[in-house]
């Protein structure tokens, strides 16, 4: 399953909302990417989330696939939404 969300933070995807994103990616079971025009990266690994440089406006896919993908689907992608707060 895919779903495409965008940055809204004004800082973009920096180490706190990247750090409170692959914890959260840590709750489920399914393989998790993270998928930009350029590059797509395993979300479970900071070092790859944050490497992706994702600014204000940034448009990204989340990719799950595995048992939980749509409770992960949902969960992230309300994260996105809530600014990661």
């Amino acid at each position: 399953m895919e779903k495409r969300v965008t940055v809204i933070n004004e800082h973009g995807l920096h180490a706190r909302p990247a750090g409170i994103l692959v914890k959260a990616v840590g709750t489920f079971k399914s393989t998790i990417e993270l998928q930009t025009d350029k590059k797509t990266v395993n979300a479970r690994s900071l070092m790859s989330v944050m490497a992706l440089g994702l600014t204000h406006g940034a448009e990204v896919t989340l990719i799950a696939k595995g048992e939980d993908e749509a409770l992960a689907l949902e969960t992230l992608s309300a994260l996105f939404a809530a600014k990661f707060e």
